[in-house]
């Protein structure tokens, strides 16, 4: 796995430093699911073992400096906005208990919000204090959820430069959609499409500068045409699959 910086290995994961925050993207690497959720599978919404899957989260959950905080992603653009300690739902929380968003942000020290992905981008924010964490497909980014994520750091205190890292996620390259989703980005932008393809990457970062972030990393790392050992996939393993996490903290 090729890094470029300001990307760094973090074990077997890939990390970055926003300012004042850390944000990591995991891989499959470092866990204990078998067959098709090998090893590390984050994500309690699949055939897995529940046993496993906690025991994975557990094992990130040791190396995080802050309590991991989950919600029940839908694909839509709600941000939730974790300003007190009742608002964490933990890891090992039942998936029922979870609240229905698709980003979480907080200006809280030892909270880390995290997102749960097998195409889908992940996408950090952090600045002036505040740090966010968001799940962003074509129904989220088409939805709005990046204009929200950005809505709730600011309203959190995060008026200052903006920086954000997209991680591993569907690339140019392999993601293919109909006309019905293509459609929905005819903005006139061209660099977003390839033939079949949309650049769900590139749509991201023209919305994030839009919106004035300052900075915008990408890890340029696609979760389909990666070694299958290196990323969770569900385009390329046919919906049987297991789920990353990207994950921030404040520093």
């Amino acid at each position: 796995m090729k890094l470029g910086a300001p990307f760094y290995p973090w074990r077997e994961h890939v990390a970055i430093d926003l300012p004042g925050a850390r944000a990591v993207f995991t891989t499959r690497r470092g866990g204990f699911s078998g067959g098709p959720y090998e090893s590390l599978n984050l994500g309690r919404m699949t055939d897995d073992d529940p046993a496993l899957v906690g025991r994975n989260r557990a094992a990130l959950q040791a190396r995080v400096d802050g309590r991991l905080a989950m919600i029940r992603q839908v694909h839509g653009s709600r941000v939730l906005r974790i300003t007190q300690a009742d608002r964490i739902t933990e890891a090992d929380a039942d998936r029922l208990d979870l609240e229905e968003a698709d980003g979480q942000a907080t200006a809280r020290a030892g909270v880390a919000p995290m997102v749960l992905t097998a195409d889908c981008l992940p996408i950090a924010v952090a600045g002036g204090g505040v740090v966010a964490m968001l799940h962003a497909g074509w129904r989220g980014l088409s939805g709005g959820i990046i204009d929200e994520g950005l809505r709730a750091v600011r309203e959190l205190g995060g008026t200052e430069a903006l920086a954000a890292a997209i991680g591993p996620g569907a690339g140019r390259c392999c993601y293919e959609v109909g006309d019905e989703v293509r459609e929905r980005f005819a903005s006139g932008n061209a660099d977003v499409h390839r033939g079949g393809t949309l650049d769900l990457k590139a749509i991201a970062r023209a919305q994030l500068e839009r919106a004035g972030v300052a900075e915008v990393h990408d890890t340029g790392l696609c979760t389909i045409c990666s070694p299958p050992e290196l990323f969770f996939s569900h385009r390329r393993d046919h919906g049987v699959t297991g789920r990353q996490a990207g994950v921030a903290w404040l520093t």
